[in-house]
């Protein structure tokens, strides 16, 4: 007997676009879930995070990807372009994310010239339309024509987030999925772990620091008393960093496994043990 077709859609759409213009909000959104961490620093996003949407009409893979930086020459700005650039091989759908309250800049130009050689469908989404002042508006919808189609959404508040699932689902090629129903990310659950933990230390720490840091999640057992055990890791390049990390009187890394165990626990709905320590690792970046 011949197979039946069922015409789903599958493939993989990657965000790009430069630092701070909301790619892993946007992603979270898209997904109905926390997958990747945010935070108002720029360079929060390290690796590509895969963000999983299955439903009837098929799956479409989101990778979302480091914000593009130009003439950035450290280590780690080297490595995360890197990773950017090969993010951008063997996908269906390119969405680029915009932040109309920022001018097009250098930047801007640079992230551009990376998608504009492309030939895959390319969908521009002007992100964060629930704010007030937009200056760059009219800029950001002038680039129209070099995409196939334009939409303005709010990640924050998930405004046209469906019309922007629709558009790339017309897009997709048909294909089986990728992975099961109802898996949300194929990021292993100690590598999550520790990217929320990096979470909290970008929004406590200030400056240069966060991007001086790297969590590596050793070990989690589920005990006989119910209780999670999660042991962790936070490396850091230098001394320095390491006692403003920890803290006066270790009150630093006190708040920073406060709050985290406070946010796993309402998660996984479990009692949490974080066992959190720092240490002084140069070259961390290497493990990237």
């Amino acid at each position: 007997m011949p197979v039946e077709k069922t015409n789903k859609k599958s493939g993989f759409a990657v965000l790009i676009g430069r630092s701070n213009v909301g790619k892993s909000t946007l992603l979270n959104a898209l997904i109905g879930s926390k997958i990747a961490i945010t935070t108002p620093k720029p360079q929060t996003t390290r690796k590509p995070v895969q963000g999983i949407f299955s439903d009837s009409r098929g799956q479409i893979v989101f990778v979302d990807t480091p914000g593009v930086f130009k003439d950035m020459r450290d280590p780690l700005s080297k490595k995360l372009l890197q990773s950017v650039k090969e993010s951008l091989k063997d996908i269906d759908m390119i969405v680029y994310v915009m932040d109309p309250t920022r001018a097009i800049g250098a930047e801007e130009k640079y992230a551009l010239s990376m998608v504009d050689p492309l030939t895959q469908p390319k969908i521009l989404v002007i992100n964060k339309m629930d704010l007030t002042q937009k200056p760059a508006l009219e800029d950001d919808r002038a680039l129209a024509d070099r995409f196939d189609q334009t939409i303005e959404l709010s990640a924050r508040t998930g405004k046209s987030i469906h019309e922007l699932i629709q558009a790339i689902f017309d897009r997709l090629p048909e294909g089986e999925p990728y992975y099961p129903p109802g898996q949300l990310t194929n990021m292993p659950n100690e590598e999550w772990l520790a990217e929320l933990i990096r979470e909290k230390l970008f929004l406590r720490l200030r400056q240069e620091i966060p991007y001086t840091v790297h969590v590596v999640v050793d070990g989690v057992e589920r005990r006989e008393n119910g209780v999670v055990y999660i042991a962790a890791r936070i490396l850091t390049n230098a001394e320095r960093y390491k006692r403003i990390i920890i803290g006066a009187g270790g009150r630093g890394i006190k708040e920073i496994g406060q709050s985290t165990r406070r946010e796993l626990e309402s998660v996984m709905d479990v009692p949490i043990y974080l066992d959190l320590n720092v240490e002084t690792e140069p070259h961390w970046i290497s493990s990237l």
